[in-house]
């Protein structure tokens, strides 16, 4: 890229990570402070983004296709299909998918391409899950939208180190997967899961 081409490749980089490091700390921040975190002037910002619903928007974007790239990896044939569901589950945990997607939940108007990228992560997350099911690697009851609630309980474990985070979650992610799968004399789940319309509710903005 040229000269000015680069520096605008940087300066987007470094704007997509300095928001993420606001908003997760305070999904209201207005949209200076992530100039201000990036070092680049709030112009600089608005030539980029015309204001801070596009820039989350974009966040949640970014988000989901890696979520989409994860489960597509697991879904690849040379995966044991009696794997797939824990290597998905890992991948997004280590990703760090859905620290900032739940944060955000109802602070922006959706569009229709995220309504787009949803559905097929939705519909992915479902063939992983049923391609684990089949090979007998998943305990009776648990059902596809108890998936993102895992990924929510680990994405909560948040300290200031990040190499203690990852070590963290992979800890309670071992507890969770050892849940899931079959076991002799488990007891039913109680209660029943989410449901799609309460999960569509929590991105209804506030």
């Amino acid at each position: 890229m040229s000269g000015r081409r680069a520096q605008a490749a940087r300066n987007d980089a470094l704007i997509l990570a300095a928001a993420r490091d606001v908003f997760l700390a305070d999904p209201t921040a207005p949209i200076a402070a992530v100039a201000q975190r990036a070092g680049v002037g709030l112009s600089a910002l608005y030539r980029r983004y015309t204001g801070k619903d596009q820039l989350l928007q974009k966040l949640c974007a970014d988000g989901l296709h890696r979520f989409i790239e994860v489960a597509e990896a697991a879904l690849d044939d040379r995966v044991d299909p009696s794997d797939c569901l824990d290597r998905f589950i890992a991948g997004i945990v280590d990703a760090d998918v859905h620290s900032l997607t739940v944060k955000l939940a109802g602070t922006f108007p959706t569009t229709p391409e995220l309504f787009e990228l949803a559905g097929r992560a939705h519909t992915l997350n479902g063939r992983v899950l049923e391609r684990a099911r089949e090979a007998g690697a998943v305990r009776p009851g648990f059902d596809l939208n108890d998936v993102p609630m895992i990924f929510e309980q680990l994405a909560a474990i948040r300290f200031a180190d990040p190499e203690r985070n990852r070590e963290l979650r992979r800890r309670y992610l071992d507890m969770h997967l050892e849940a899931i799968r079959p076991q002799p004399h488990a007891s039913p789940l109680p209660g029943t899961p989410p449901s799609d319309l309460e999960f569509r509710r929590r991105w209804e903005r506030q």
